[in-house]
């Protein structure tokens, strides 16, 4: 009966306060647009457009679409399926997690008793001597042992729920990895074709330089050129010639840096569409910068870090206040092994101890300090966190805009370049400009097509990376 009356005061014992701060989410300066976006339903400029297209739905933003939608090259998304299986990044964020859970699963059962039992023979002689006599005895115990640290002041309820915000923070952060390496091996990718656009561009320019030379050299020998026209084709010959080993070891060194982040040894990488033939829309939808913050993983990584550094400080508070232990004892214990279950050898012993720290040193004090400059810092983090997301939102939506832009300036340049140097060479062929106009406008056509290029790129690497800042490619 004692023993059920403890048993319950123990119980009653368990449902105690819980000291420390409960958590609320902090208010974030959420701005009402991204700067760099396109014109919405709730902008002034929206306000002059029909009203047919006003009542149309706001688009979902980019952020919401599974990588394969935004990356429809097919050997791309090969790519990426490799990288997300084998990447070492990845695993080992995956890693974590795993030590994550079993953590959770360590702080968790403080909340919980502690059951073991256990056996015992001992034979003890005792030599006779002046004082006394030869004592011969033996002791045979069989009993099972009880141990419950109250969690009254909630610490160990609040140790548990740090460990399970760190479990989150974990998921999140592996998210995040996931997000980062689709960026990256989306931007490896076509980076790579970039470089195999201008390889093409460099081979055929030559070989086209070199039928020119031919002709030059043919015009010299017969009295209708002269020899610096031949030099002057020369120098266009090795203008083209002195790019192709450059960009084939800048070819195989990128092919070696997406094998690593496909998780293989350096190797060949299969291609799939040309640069010039990936598709993207000319215009992407940003959505409302609210939801970004439930999209990004690396802001809800920095929220439950936050989380668990606000229960740390609960744990910390809680070693102001006395520690409650429950222990019991329950068994048998005879002499003789044969009777050791029967006859009067039962045993049991059940109580409770109250510790109360009275001086330690200013530990506690300072512990509790330590806990909320650790939240503090974790909150600053977390407002870091945001303010950067929306930074690099709206640099990669400015940077898509004006990339397209530019691209359509440096088409036209290469066209006015591409038309020069026909007209050029259709006026020496005439006898009409000399080799030194053909020179300039061949060389200007050839800058203008690799600058073609590297626009073309960069109007991509810009997508990839609004993609990423909108918190797109971790979804599966």
């Amino acid at each position: 009966m004692k023993a059920l009356s403890a048993l319950l005061i123990a119980t009653l014992l368990t449902v105690g306060c819980t000291v420390g701060p409960n958590y609320k989410r902090p208010t974030a300066d959420v701005p009402g647009g991204y700067r760099g976006a396109a014109p919405s339903q709730d902008t002034p400029e929206a306000a002059s457009q029909p009203i047919a297209d006003q009542t149309k739905p706001a688009a979902q933003s980019l952020g919401d679409e599974k990588w394969w939608e935004v990356f429809q090259d097919q050997q791309l998304q090969e790519l990426i399926r490799t990288a997300l299986k084998n990447n070492y990044d990845v695993n080992i964020a995956a890693a974590r997690i795993l030590k994550a859970q079993a953590q959770l699963g360590i702080t968790r059962a403080d909340q919980l008793p502690t059951l073991s039992v256990g056996a015992a023979a001992i034979n003890l002689d005792i030599p006779q001597n002046k004082f006394t006599p030869n004592t011969e005895t033996s002791a045979n115990i069989a009993a099972a042992s009880f141990n419950w640290q109250l969690d009254f002041w909630g610490k160990y309820r609040r140790a548990t729920e740090a460990a399970r915000a760190n479990l989150l923070a974990a998921r999140w952060a592996r998210e995040y990895v996931i997000s980062t390496l689709v960026s990256n091996v989306a931007t490896s990718y076509f980076q790579l074709r970039a470089l195999d656009l201008q390889l093409d561009i460099s081979k055929r320019t030559l070989a086209d330089r070199r039928e020119s030379l031919k002709l030059t050299q043919t015009l010299a020998d017969g009295g209708a050129g002269t020899m610096i026209d031949v030099r002057q084709a020369e120098q266009l010959v090795a203008t083209a010639g002195e790019n192709i080993p450059d960009l084939e070891r800048r070819i195989e060194q990128q092919e070696n840096y997406l094998s690593t982040l496909l998780g293989n040894n350096p190797g060949p990488i299969a291609r799939g569409l040309p640069l010039t033939e990936q598709p993207h829309a000319p215009e992407v939808p940003a959505g409302l910068p609210s939801d970004l913050l439930e999209r990004r993983p690396d802001i809800r990584q920095a929220e439950e870090q936050l989380i668990a550094a606000n229960a740390y400080i609960g744990v910390a508070k809680a070693a102001y206040y006395p520690s409650i232990s429950l222990t019991g004892n329950a068994g048998y214990a005879s002499s003789a092994l044969t009777s050791l279950f029967s006859g009067p050898a039962g045993l049991w012993a059940f109580g409770g101890a109250l510790t109360q720290p009275l001086f330690a040193g200013g530990r506690i004090k300072s512990g509790v300090r330590y806990s909320e400059a650790q939240k503090q810092e974790m909150l600053l983090a977390y407002r870091q966190t945001i303010q950067q997301a929306f930074r690099g939102v709206s640099d990669s939506l400015v940077a898509y805009q004006k990339d397209r832009e530019f691209r359509v300036y440096q088409q036209q340049l290469t066209d006015a370049a591409q038309d020069a140097a026909r007209l050029s060479e259709a006026r020496y062929s005439g006898g009409r400009a000399s080799y030194l106009e053909v020179l300039t406008n061949e060389t200007n056509y050839f800058n203008a097509e690799l600058g073609l290029a590297q626009t073309q790129l960069n109007e991509l690497v810009a997508l990839v990376d609004l993609y990423r800042n909108l918190g797109g490619g971790w979804k599966s």
